[in-house]
């Protein structure tokens, strides 16, 4: 990339999206004076006070994306759903789009995504793609396929919607009758995830593996604890698994590699993110570099930063609470903020429901027991509620 001076100038970084991994990246594109201009479909999408500009728009809908495109030097985004035919023709123009389109096409689409693990010599678990989830009980009938298995619909799923464990017929009647796979049960040890930054000079920096413990109901992460409580060469392993799958997408910016350690220590890959990602949140209090820093350093070319954790670091989702839609309360956070070494983060959704990702809270401390005793006490008192 040709030498530009991003800071205080009239560089324009374009965002696609405007949730609360947009607005995280903004702390840092303001903490550099770094000109940012967002495309949201929402009118209260939490970017909108912290940016430069803000363009209301379908991130799915061609014109809207090219439009916004064309006005900026170098596009990037937080959220897979975007119009991948516009970043396209932005790319052809001249715009600089990072993660590419081409990283982007593969990964929006969960079968796309899994053809190519399984084309690049990439550990992932067994799975079958049908053209519609309708499909599915003949192969069941013929034998093709066993329960139990994972049912995942191929495009537009996220925080658990789309993914569901199928164990009978019955739990096929209401799946809704799109592309999809079919994925092996693993039985794993843990979930882990490692972050890979890249830059277009191929600089490449990875964060300590961080090991993920889910809502038993809602299929989403509670707590994300770094480093991750494993054995050192379960570590290494999973670090040279997720440079593996950076280094097959070629990919500019982040990729957070979600993986399965199994029952023997093997390391399957489950899914990618080319941009920030939940399991790097912590990083924002406990690394060298946060992993939204990090972001913008890969993707302008700049150097890469310090990924070592200074001190441990677990973050606990804040999630809407069942029984709870309308405008959101967070009742008790006084009280967390009076234990040691924790950071509420609220992203500025007015709305809360249930399952809905609406906050976290960082949790350092030298001693990760420690931090883990402590995260519980956050889970168990903080609660977001409806008025």
């Amino acid at each position: 990339m040709k030498s530009m001076n991003f800071f205080s100038s009239t560089f324009k970084l374009g965002i696609l999206g405007g949730g609360q991994l947009g607005k995280m990246l903004l702390y840092d594109t303001r903490k550099f004076d770094i000109y940012t201009t967002v495309l949201d479909a929402s009118e209260e999408a939490p970017c909108k006070l912290a940016c430069n500009e803000f363009h209301l728009g379908n991130l799915m809908d061609y014109d809207a994306v090219y439009n916004f495109g064309k006005q900026v030097d170098v596009l990037t985004f937080e959220i897979e759903n975007v119009n991948t035919k516009a970043l396209e023709a932005l790319e052809k123009e001249g715009v600089k789009v990072y993660p590419t389109s081409k990283t982007l096409r593969i990964i929006q689409n969960k079968a796309t995504q899994k053809l190519f693990y399984r084309d690049h010599n990439i550990p992932t678990a067994n799975f079958s793609r049908f053209a519609y989830a309708s499909e599915i009980l003949d192969a069941v009938h013929n034998g093709g396929l066993t329960f139990p298995f994972v049912w995942k619909s191929a495009q537009f799923g996220y925080d658990g919607n789309g993914v569901k464990i199928i164990r009978t017929e019955a739990d096929l009647k209401d799946l809704p009758n799109v592309e999809c796979i079919a994925e092996d049960m693993v039985p794993f040890k843990n979930e882990l995830a490692v972050i890979v930054a890249r830059n277009p000079e191929g600089e490449v920096a990875t964060y300590p593996v961080v090991e993920m413990e889910f809502h038993p109901e809602a299929n989403q992460v509670e707590y994300v604890i770094c480093p991750a409580r494993i054995d050192e060469q379960v570590a290494k392993k999973a670090t040279e698994v997720a440079l593996k799958v950076s280094k097959a997408f070629n990919h500019i910016g982040l990729l957070a590699v979600e993986m399965f350690q199994t029952q023997d220590d093997a390391i399957l890959v489950n899914e990618v993110a080319p941009r920030p990602h939940n399991s790097g949140h912590h990083t924002i209090e406990s690394s060298y570099t946060s992993q939204f820093e990090q972001h913008l350093r890969a993707i302008l070319n700049l150097p890469l930063g310090k990924t070592d954790s200074q001190v441990g670091g677990i973050m606990v989702n804040l999630v809407g609470a069942e029984g709870h839609t309308g405008n959101v309360v967070y009742q008790h956070i006084e009280d967390i903020m009076k234990l040691p070494g924790v950071t509420p983060h609220i992203y500025g959704k007015k709305q809360t429901r249930p399952f809905r990702k609406m906050g976290h809270v960082t949790i350092v401390n030298k001693d990760l027991n420690t931090a883990r005793h402590i995260a519980e006490q956050v889970k168990n008192t903080i609660k977001v509620i409806s008025e």
